[in-house]
């Protein structure tokens, strides 16, 4: 007797694909030590770009040969995946933290963002650096941009190290969640005037909620109360972003627990922050039986 399966599957054509690369590709060796020279000042700022150049070319000449549908420039231009965003905006500037992120195996250097005056998105430099994306893409209809989500720049400006600063500006967190949105909303638009149709999110705000362990919320610390707090206000500025937006930009939203050096910054199960994030944020739903985003380092 021969058993077939009778489930079938509909090929999708848009993002979510059914399997996708989060974004951020391993740096090959060359790029690490060209920044390591950038860092010492052994090379000038146009020739740590000529090799970035180099390794985003052969990135994306292998992600279309594996055949992937999602292309991103593996974000190899940024130190941090949320920090480099962040700064890239008006009004924000490069800290130093009292301490680094905490992971269950070390802490990350310590550095942040801190208000110098009002939050706008005009002139952002990931502008440009999706255009090179675009410009170097087989079909230009591919290419996807990933950027920390808003809750992200929100919880970054809260911290106790930057949020003295935040208040210098924006009295209220109620002034400032719609101050973020907006400057979101600029960058948005401006990446979708140059062709940008697939956006992610990238958000650990919720992982850091709802886990425990090592970088997640102190539970000894935040109360029931201030977690319910923080969930709608993250849902809220999430929210206000993704209202307005073309409707044939495509926003996937990305929730995970951390990545530093292999490890992990949370643990535990989402059933604290299930709701809202699953029932109120408005990225585009899909579901996580059907699609499965996964982290790829090719080799280089």
């Amino acid at each position: 007797m021969t058993l077939q399966s009778t489930q079938t599957f509909t090929k999708r054509t848009t993002s979510p694909f059914r399997f996708d690369v989060v974004g951020s590709f391993l740096r090959p060796a060359a790029l690490k030590e060209a920044r390591g020279k950038f860092a010492k000042k052994e090379i000038t700022a146009d020739e740590l770009k000529a090799a970035e150049d180099k390794a985003i070319i052969h990135l994306i000449q292998q992600e279309e040969t594996a055949g992937i549908k999602s292309i991103t420039d593996g974000e190899f231009r940024r130190s941090w995946w949320h920090l480099d965003f962040f700064w890239g905006l008006q009004g924000v500037a490069k800290l130093t933290a009292g301490k680094g992120y905490v992971f269950n195996d070390e802490v990350t250097r310590a550095e942040t963002s801190g208000l110098t005056g009002k939050i706008s998105g005009e002139n952002h430099p990931f502008v440009e650096h999706f255009k090179f994306l675009r410009d170097h893409l087989s079909d230009p209809a591919t290419a996807k941009q990933t950027i920390p989500a808003p809750a992200q720049f929100l919880a970054e400006l809260q911290r106790p190290e930057s949020v003295e600063q935040t208040r210098k500006f924006y009295t209220t967190d109620e002034e400032l969640i719609p101050a973020i949105a907006q400057a979101y909303k600029t960058v948005a638009l401006d990446l979708y005037n140059e062709g940008l149709r697939v956006l992610q999110l990238d958000d650990c705000t919720w992982g850091m909620l709802a886990g425990f362990n090592a970088g997640a919320k102190d539970k000894e610390i935040i109360s029931a109360d201030e977690i319910e707090a923080s969930k709608e206000q993250y849902v809220q500025v999430n929210n206000e972003f993704l209202e307005g937006l073309p409707e044939d930009l495509i926003v996937n939203t990305h929730d995970c627990r951390g990545n530093y050096h292999s490890t992990w910054a949370s643990a535990g199960g989402y059933d604290v922050v299930a709701d809202p994030l699953f029932t109120r944020e408005k990225v585009l739903p899909f579901s996580w039986n059907m699609i499965m985003i996964v982290q790829v380092a090719l080799n280089h």
